[in-house]
């Protein structure tokens, strides 16, 4: 239900609610005000890459509109990047520009050509194992996807939708930078295009992001302290084992703790903001995203303790991410312990971070320096790297294209049908607003 928003105009639709007068229902006396749901405050300079994905969820999800009095009001047809041509056209240039380095510089340089010219001697039937983890990982992508994101009552969210939105997000992260806010941009109009409520999407897309990183931080500590206390084989550096296992400690006792922050803090302190001063006011307006937080993390363990489909997507697609990264490393003739690999992928991934479109660059040089640092670098860690990015980054922006054409026409049919929804509700003598789906409760 939309808060009540004092003075403001009355929909032309909004008349058939109205009370016998014409005039439109006065709102309830008491409750919170019409600031209660202010925007997700902006992280400035944010250290990790949940905290950069959720601010780009913030960005296109705002919680200050939950009506769904839009009826009328068709969406826009592009995904909200706030971007220009210029600034698209300068994320391609600099992919281009990077790609060069590391594919056509890099092996000119003294001791690397000799790695480069591995590539082509790599054993085929590893090579194809490596490709088919890849493909693997994208499956248990979509299961996750779907799984967290499924409508109930509507069956729009399918496999074959879910895959369309998965693969698209994934070529517009290609172009954009901050750890793939720019997936997250197109899943967000995506869902909101479905009939998911803004709401909704925010708190089920971060419901998807504790989930998809579980995983992750959970191999930083296990492979990290395993390494460390000689469970593994491997190196066992204070610096490489267990600094990052301390790190994924944190990240996880962090998301623990906003479980325990309750779900509609925003409200509370926007109750006790109403007579108070500005730092009040402020307080309130900061709630917004350890609240959202907190119900992000309490929907991820409602999936996680009924052990449903959802959770397994996570785990196969990172298991999968690392199998093909292994994959690629025996290709070449090098078979290093399962648990170096495993962290050396980790900590290679936080290469996202860097300002560089979809981390090209950032990815590449961090798994390589990770890998070489647990003892299993040179020239075969840096043909098993590119040639796991071809097989997992580069191959896949292809049918991410395609996807997003097909996502288009996807959009389009959900808009006729929602169109027919309305036209069937006012011929019913109803309002013209039949409501937004909701999310399965998992």
């Amino acid at each position: 239900m939309r808060p009540p928003v004092p003075n403001s105009d009355v929909d032309p639709e909004d008349e058939a609610d109205a009370g016998p007068s014409g005039a439109a229902a006065p709102a309830p006396e008491t409750g919170p005000p019409a600031t209660e749901h202010e925007p997700h405050p902006r992280l400035h300079a944010a250290e990790e890459q949940v905290h950069r994905e959720v601010v780009a969820v913030a960005k296109v999800v705002d919680p200050d509109d939950f009506s769904d009095d839009d009826d009328d009001e068709e969406e826009d047809d592009e995904p909200r990047f706030d971007l220009g041509r210029k600034q698209i056209i300068f994320g391609l240039v600099a992919v281009a520009v990077i790609v060069g380095v590391l594919y056509v510089g890099l092996p000119l340089l003294p001791g690397v050509a000799e790695s480069f010219g591995r590539i082509k001697d790599g054993q085929p039937l590893w090579l194809a194992a490596s490709f088919g983890f890849s493909f693997a990982s994208f499956v248990g992508y979509v299961i996750l996807f779907r799984g967290v994101h499924q409508l109930k009552d509507s069956d729009r969210m399918t496999f074959s939708a879910s895959y369309q939105i998965v693969m698209a997000g994934l070529a517009a992260t290609r172009i954009l930078a901050a750890g793939g806010a720019g997936g997250l941009v197109m899943s967000a109009w995506a869902l909101r295009q479905a009939g998911m409520d803004r709401r909704e999407v925010a708190d089920r897309t971060l419901t998807f992001l504790c989930l998809m990183y579980f995983p992750f931080m959970l191999a930083i500590i296990v492979g990290g302290l395993g390494l460390r206390w000689g469970l593994f084989p491997g190196p066992h550096t204070w610096g490489i084992t267990v600094l990052p296992a301390l790190f994924g400690a944190a990240a996880l006792a962090l998301a623990i703790g906003t479980a325990l922050i309750p779900s509609d803090l925003e409200r509370r302190l926007a109750k006790s903001a109403a007579g108070g001063g500005r730092f009040s006011r402020i307080a309130a307006r900061l709630a917004n995203l350890p609240a959202a937080m907190s119900t992000g993390v309490r929907g991820a363990w409602e999936h996680a303790r009924h052990g449903d489909f959802v959770t397994f997507g996570a785990f196969l697609y990172w298991a999968a991410q690392v199998a093909s990264l292994w994959a690629a490393y025996r290709a070449f003739g090098s078979s290093p312990p399962v648990a170096v690999v495993t962290l050396g992928f980790f900590l290679g991934m936080i290469g996202n971070l860097l300002p560089l479109p979809g981390g090209v660059g950032g990815v590449d040089g961090g798994m390589i320096g990770a890998l070489a640092a647990l003892g299993h670098g040179g020239g075969v860690a840096v043909a098993a790297v590119l040639t796991y990015r071809v097989f997992a980054f580069w191959l896949p922006t292809i049918p991410g294209f395609i996807a997003y054409l097909q996502l288009r026409r996807t959009v389009a049919g959900w808009k006729e049908e929602r169109r027919q929804e309305r036209a069937a509700a006012r011929a019913a003598g109803g309002t013209g607003r039949p409501g937004s789906e909701s999310p399965a409760a998992g």
